[in-house]
């Protein structure tokens, strides 16, 4: 895929296959998406419960695409200056230092202040050209002559006043810097947007972008994601850690566990050279995927059912 001439993939299995190649692993609504969002020219606004992969999914496209990934993490308070551009004020004071003599030989012999300014304003384009724009992710991403993928991370953070704003930049992809005009993208990134639904977003962003939501994987396309990160893992195991990460996920606990946390407990059985699921095993490394003293006292409470079920669905 050309991102410079922003043509879309080939196919639904090219996405497919090219993200498992980066090893991320995904599901048909995700690759049908990604697919069409490649040929619409759309961004797509990926929600989820935290942990199922909205990240890395950018970052996943990125790698596939072999492209730089961009990302602009959001929160209260972010405004254009942080997200679009800003000047370099440090390196303008500089050079004003530095050419001091020049600019004294620019206005030697006037005697009036508002002559002097007037002189100076001949040069204002010299300290407010490309050289002194310090870029941000937005502009940064507009920028890339090979395309970029552009994450916007969590936009849910934000307010309406940037919400509006970065409507506006996902609508013709250019931005207007007043002091230098008009810069368009010199190739349309492919941008993403997450949010974890901590408030409604606008309907006109929404309108605007393809919407995916992530679920949980299913047992079976779990086993395949940690089949694929944790190579080394014995099937035997494998099936019988997303079993139980699957029941504990069933459980009334306030963080569930994610798909990066099954990983890293898949990783962290194969250190500990774990042929199966063992009680003292599980109970020594709750703390891998589950982060609140609260959840480990609710599975410690029921580890036993949830070890023997486990293994007897896992068979």
């Amino acid at each position: 895929m050309n991102m410079g001439k922003r043509t879309g993939f080939d196919s639904r299995e090219e996405v497919r296959e090219g993200l498992k190649k980066v090893g991320y692993i995904a599901a048909d609504r995700i690759a049908n998406t990604v697919y069409l969002a490649s040929h619409l020219a759309k961004p797509i606004l990926v929600e989820g419960p935290a942990g199922v992969g909205k990240t890395e999914l950018a970052k996943a496209t990125a790698s596939f695409m072999g492209v730089p990934l961009i990302r602009l993490q959001c929160y209260e308070g972010l405004d254009e200056s942080k997200a679009l551009y800003e000047w370099k004020y440090g390196k303008q004071l500089l050079y004003t230092q530095l050419l001091k003599d020049k600019i004294d030989r620019i206005v030697q012999g006037e005697t009036d202040l508002s002559e002097s300014i007037e002189k100076l304003h001949q040069y204002d384009d010299i300290f407010f050209s490309r050289r002194f724009l310090e870029p941000r992710p937005l502009l940064k991403a507009l920028q890339q002559k090979e395309g970029a993928v552009l994450l916007v991370d969590e936009v849910d953070k934000s307010d309406d006043e940037f919400e509006a704003f970065l409507l506006e930049i996902l609508s013709d992809f250019q931005v207007s810097i007043p002091e230098i005009g008009t810069i368009e993208a010199t190739s349309v990134p492919f941008v993403f947007l997450t949010s974890n639904n901590t408030r409604e977003l606008s309907e006109a962003l929404q309108r605007r972008c393809l919407h995916l939501y992530i679920h949980f994987p299913d047992e079976k396309l779990e086993r395949e994601i940690v089949r694929t990160r944790v190579p080394d893992i014995a099937e035997k195991l494998n099936r019988e850690l997303v079993t139980f990460i699957n029941r504990v996920r069933q459980l009334d606990i306030k963080k569930l566990p994610s798909v990066s946390e099954t990983i890293d407990w898949a990783r962290t059985l194969v250190l500990l050279h774990a042929e199966n699921l063992d009680r003292q095993m599980v109970r020594e490394t709750l703390n891998t995927f589950l982060k609140r003293q609260e959840d480990m006292q609710v599975a410690e409470s029921r580890l036993d059912e949830l070890i023997k079920d486990a293994v007897r669905e896992a068979r």
